[in-house]
């Protein structure tokens, strides 16, 4: 059994347990919620760290397994890692620990609250498209639960209500997209490599690919909060119970942009180049509109809400790129946010639960009570702010780097709203919070007082400052993965025509050779010429005494039509080599052309 099933079954299996224990059992419920968690943790930082040394399976991924569910229809119980999903089965392992450690704050219907969490992880393992939105939507629907009845606020209702509309109209766009997909290959299976292979080497039509993209772009990005569908993101942080905002900021916002790089760019790669500018231009609304936005927040979370959608933003640009650095840097990009936003969302209800209150203008002076907090708090700025030395400036400055040369301009204004813009607005609350006077109201604030308060937030810090010190532990590893996807979009070719029937004739001897779906003819002895020079040509020839070859091994596909009389000739000597044997037909003879093989 891989490790992959462990990572996603502890926690299921605790959530089962839970559901048996009695519900005053407060101590026991936390204890094996913990456990599982740090269980699943452990697991993914040792999957991680024998990346490198565990072989690849069949289907180029490793720590694979697949298992047959309903056969008739394709599906199965398949993961696997490689470079684009190893980190982030790391970080949502890590984020979810974390969530655990802060649900201290959760008072009432305790039992459900760790139910309801135990459900997050398998989307980012799974291999099938079928698990692949079924683990996603398991994580999703207890984020509505959660905020409806653990949620704070006196919008917590209205939240719920938006939150629910919003990422419902996505997830169902995503759907009908995957479905699209899954009937327009062809082929009869869930299954993301067996798919992947058979569309590279069949693309989908034009037609198939305008039709599905967008509902995939667009399905998949109103999930991760793309401008102008984001309104639904800061107010649902605000509104949700701390675990629940870090889980779906830090580990479940990232399910859109990882079906993207997973899925929509590599399957369909002809729609996604005539898109990327527009995605490119998106992206700015993330960056720098909700920039803006976030300096006119009085509320922290509100703040850290919109933050979070700005940073979406950096991910979308190096997607648009469509280049290996850019979508490298758009990985590392989703794993250092996964563990930024967990860390900010979870010190701010630190905060909350403090003061009870979280509306910058009534704070003020916080480091002299709350030291380790207001450091950490600090430290999740400086690293919001892209400052070197955390994993976001290693993310981002790729980014920036992979999309200079496509989109120079959307570039410039990148910088100008994550280095202006977000330095303003995250130093700004620094100050107000943590400097200044210090209220009396405030005197009797506590700062954490023992390991197990500090260990998530010491967990979350020390991801970040070792992969933005040490960023070959996640770029190595990505690159190859990466470089993969891109090469599938840049090689794309138009799709395959149907099987073309004709006459042959023995007066017309031809060689057939698809480039791109074009059929040329060419003589057997100018075409090994063309071949070592790299050209094409389009020739046509008049000799009774040739006949057509019935395959040709050297482009990459062998084309092969009914042989009817077969006859040896001997090959002259500019037709040595691998065509040695033809075939003669009658004259007129019909034959097919298999483009399929």
């Amino acid at each position: 059994m891989s490790t992959l099933t462990y990572i996603i079954c502890w926690p299921l299996l605790a959530a089962i347990v839970l559901a048996f224990v009695p519900r005053n059992y407060r101590v026991v419920m936390r204890a094996v919620a913990l456990a599982a968690t740090l269980i699943s943790a452990l697991l993914a930082l040792k999957m991680f760290l024998q990346f490198n040394g565990v072989s690849v399976g069949p289907s180029g991924y490793r720590f694979e397994q697949q298992q047959p569910w309903i056969e008739a229809m394709g599906i199965s119980y398949h993961v696997g890692v490689d470079g684009i999903n190893v980190g982030l089965i790391l970080m949502g392992a890590v984020v979810a620990f974390a969530a655990a450690c802060v649900s201290s704050e959760i008072k009432k219907r305790e039992k459900e609250f760790y139910i309801l969490l135990l459900v997050i992880l398998g989307a980012f393992a799974s291999l099938d498209l079928f698990f692949f939105y079924f683990f996603h939507e398991l994580a999703l629907v207890p984020t509505f639960i959660m905020i409806g009845v653990w949620g704070r606020g006196e919008q917590k209702n209205y939240a719920t209500f938006q939150i629910t509309l919003y990422l419902s109209i996505g997830a169902l766009m995503a759907l009908i997209g995957l479905i699209a997909l899954y009937l327009q290959s062809g082929v009869g299976t869930f299954d993301i490599p067996k798919l992947t292979e058979h569309i590279r080497d069949n693309p989908l039509s034009a037609n198939a690919q305008r039709f599905i993209f967008p509902l995939l772009l667009f399905g998949f990005g109103i999930l991760v909060s793309l401008w102008p569908f984001h309104t639904w993101a800061p107010l649902g942080y605000s509104s949700a119970p701390t675990p629940t905002a870090m889980l779906h900021a830090g580990v479940l916002k990232k399910f859109g942009l990882y079906g993207l790089i997973r899925i929509a760019l590599p399957l369909l790669p002809n729609a996604a180049q005539s898109w990327m500018h527009i995605l490119a231009w998106l992206c700015l609304g993330n960056l720098v509109y909700c920039g803006w936005v976030a300096m006119r927040q009085k509320d922290f979370n509100w703040l850290v809400g919109y933050s979070s959608v700005a940073h979406m933003g950096f991910v979308f640009l190096g997607i648009a790129s469509l280049t290996l650095i850019g979508i490298t840097g758009a990985v590392v990009v989703m794993i250092a946010h996964g563990f930024l936003a967990a860390l900010t969302f979870g010190l701010s209800g630190y905060i909350h639960q403090q003061t009870g209150t979280l509306e910058v203008a009534r704070l003020g002076g916080l480091l002299r009570k709350l030291p380790f907090i207001g450091t950490a708090l600090m430290m999740a700025a400086f690293a919001a702010c892209g400052l070197p030395g955390f994993a976001n400036f290693a993310g981002e400055v790729t980014v920036l780097f992979g999309a200079w040369k496509a989109f120079p301009q959307v570039t410039i204004l990148a910088c100008w709203g994550a280095l202006i813009i977000g330095a303003i607005y995250m130093l700004r609350a620094m100050r107000n919070i943590l400097h200044g006077p210090l209220a009396e109201t405030w005197a009797s604030v506590s700062d954490a007082p023992h390991i197990w308060r500090r260990a998530p937030f010491i967990i979350l810090l020390a991801g970040l400052v070792t992969f933005g010190c040490f960023p070959r532990l996640l770029t190595d590893k990505i690159k190859p993965s990466a470089k993969q996807i891109v090469e599938m979009i840049n090689n794309h070719s138009p799709a395959k025509q149907p099987n073309m029937v004709g006459t042959l004739s023995t007066a017309s001897h031809f060689f057939p050779k698809t480039i791109r779906g074009v059929l040329w003819k060419a003589s057997l002895p100018d075409f090994l010429a063309a071949r070592e020079q790299g050209g094409l040509l389009q020739y046509r020839e008049t000799a009774p005494d040739k006949a057509i070859t019935t395959q040709v091994a050297m482009t990459g596909r062998i084309f092969t039509v009914p042989p009817l009389a077969p006859v040896s000739l001997s090959p002259s000597e500019g037709e040595r080599g691998p065509f040695a044997r033809f075939w003669s037909y009658p004259q007129e003879a019909p034959a097919t052309i298999d483009r399929s093989q």
